[in-house]
């Protein structure tokens, strides 16, 4: 059985500390004891560490031996058009899961309203979502989360593949033939609920976005953003 893995607050020498709900967690749920072994992560590290001392609200960690960390093959950065809440969260949290770099909110035509005014408020939860979910799939460091941006803003994201995904499959071509040979790093946009406007399509055209498909069905927008997250980080380990 893999052994857990906690991202440290502090790493001090050769000791790392969980503090707040993370430390009770550990204790009080997963009831841990001293000597137990675990995996800690400072974001850039891995190590093997076994548990040294309790505190108010404090685990602390001895370090024990640097382990080698999994890393993705593609540095992807997902912007994902805002969708209703429990729906995004599932999104953000299947992302973090498939290595996704990066994740970028953004506000498209067909946003439903009020979601625009509420993401800001969800910002610091979206960041826990993350938090809990790299820990859980036992990634080096959960991906970094940015500010809601408006559609204009998010397609001067900067990556060697642009992919727009595009609902209208006769009007794209398959993902796959699409993709560049070895893929490292690629910028992935998803639309809303409702679908791309028109002139939102002609702006990621405008800007060299490539619209892709993943075929004649419609999709939710969840959905679609999984799917094509999936066959991204298959194909960059393919070909790795």
């Amino acid at each position: 059985m893999a052994r857990r893995l906690f991202y440290a607050q502090d790493l001090k020498g050769a000791a790392a500390y969980l503090h707040g709900e993370t430390a009770q967690h550990l204790r009080k749920v997963l009831r841990a004891e001293r000597g137990q072994m675990y995996e800690i992560s400072d974001g850039s590290s891995l190590w093997l560490a076994e548990i040294a001392d309790f505190g108010k609200d404090l685990v602390e960690f001895r370090l024990l031996e640097r382990l080698e960390a999994a890393r993705p093959a593609a540095r992807i950065h997902l912007l994902a058009a805002l969708i209703k809440f429990d729906h995004f969260e599932w999104l953000i949290e299947k992302a973090t899961e498939l290595g996704v770099e990066r994740i970028t909110p953004v506000y498209s035509l067909r946003v439903e309203k009020g979601l625009d005014h509420a993401a800001a408020k969800r910002m610091e939860r979206w960041r826990r979502i993350l938090l809990e979910s790299g820990q859980q799939s036992r990634r080096l460091a959960p991906p970094s989360l940015d500010d809601p941006v408006k559609l204009q803003d998010a397609l001067t994201a900067e990556a060697p593949a642009h992919l727009w995904l595009e609902e209208q499959s006769d009007a794209a071509p398959p993902i796959l033939k699409a993709l560049p040979g070895p893929l490292t790093q690629a910028s992935l946009l998803c639309g809303p609920e409702g679908g791309w406007d028109d002139r939102e399509r002609a702006s990621a055209r405008q800007a060299g976005w490539t619209p892709v498909s993943l075929g004649p069905q419609i999709l939710r927008a969840e959905t679609a953003a999984i799917a094509a997250l999936a066959i991204l980080s298959a194909w960059a380990h393919a070909g790795s």
